[in-house]
């Protein structure tokens, strides 16, 4: 499948029956077979993932809505009053899908529609992740990060402090750590038995998108000339070891990565519009896209075998990859 949607692509997700779903700057959801619904009529889309139950997307726009949308038709989830939603992440274990507005941070159950819980921040929070189970969120906000029980309400958040402002959040599949990339160039973490801190370091610019993948044992981060891969493997994540680069190429920065969680394939896309994948276990790295305007999403599935890609320009395709 190859697209062009005349919207800047804010995200690329493939559902659970393998098609892809795309969410774009002018408020609408494109779907693989063609289908197009219309999430945000006054808006457009600045967050989306994937709804708990795997089909259609949740988006979150700069209409202060948030909106499951199928290719049937789109369903309000919340509204709030023009506040933009800048971030947006679900739970399929738990059900749960959390946003972020502001300094508010909100917690809906995709099968309670009487179910909500605000956590209220002193800053604004730009990136939001579950944990492996549904049942902890956390939070990247300026200082740090927080983390809550999903389903509690009135609660005192673990707090993770690190001075400046952390735009992106994840977690270690097996739950040990916490990792955040920062609006300076470089990630941070911290090993949650102890909070010992993790300064990851020497980017070339912003690293905004990760991904873990075999198994938690590696994270593939954005932000220099070929994807950042940092080994997971031990106690101490990647304190004392030396990050690695895949797919290195002078002039242009690696803006998003996506990969296999339980595998070992990993894909790239570019500032200068190229989308490549590798197999990590052997050597081989190909080129899905050659060049054009800025890769702005990008999704692989979970078994590796197809790849899902837009840019700025509203260019964006589907390419199934070769067996493994």
């Amino acid at each position: 499948m190859q697209a062009d949607f005349d919207a800047y692509v804010s995200a690329a997700l493939f559902q659970k029956d393998g098609t892809a779903a795309f969410a774009l700057g002018d408020g609408s959801v494109r779907f693989e077979d063609g289908t197009a619904v219309q999430a945000h009529p006054d808006g457009a889309v600045l967050s989306a993932a994937l709804h708990p139950s795997g089909r259609g997307l949740v988006t979150g726009g700069d209409d202060g809505r948030l909106v499951w949308t199928t290719p049937e038709a789109p369903a309000k989830l919340a509204a709030l009053g023009g506040r933009w939603i800048d971030a947006v992440t679900t739970s399929p274990e738990s059900g749960l899908i959390a946003f972020a507005a502001g300094k508010q941070v909100e917690v809906l159950d995709a099968k309670d529609s009487l179910f909500r819980r605000a956590f209220p921040h002193e800053r604004s929070v730009a990136g939001l992740a579950f944990d492996a189970k549904g049942r902890k969120l956390a939070c990247a906000t300026y200082g740090g990060a927080t983390v809550f029980f999903a389903r509690i309400a009135d609660q005192k958040p673990q707090k993770f402090a690190w001075a400046g402002s952390h735009i992106a959040v994840a977690w270690s599949p097996d739950g040990r750590f916490l990792i955040t990339a920062m609006q300076e160039n470089m990630m941070h973490g911290w090993r949650l038995a102890d909070a010992k801190d993790m300064r990851m370091s020497g980017y070339g610019g912003k690293p905004r998108s990760m991904a873990f993948l075999a198994k938690g044992a590696l994270l593939a981060t954005s932000g220099a000339q070929g994807a950042v891969v940092w080994p997971f493997r031990g106690n101490n994540g990647p304190m004392g070891e030396q990050a690695s680069e895949v797919g290195h190429r002078e002039g242009a920065l690696v803006t998003q990565v996506a990969a296999t969680p339980n595998g070992g394939r990993l894909a790239a896309g570019t500032s200068d519009g190229r989308v490549w994948f590798a197999d990590l276990a052997g050597t081989r790295l190909m080129h899905v896209r050659e060049g054009g305007a800025e890769i702005t999403a990008l999704a692989i599935t979970p078994n590796g075998d197809r790849l899902a890609w837009g840019a700025e320009d509203g260019s964006a395709g589907v390419e199934a990859l070769p067996p493994v």
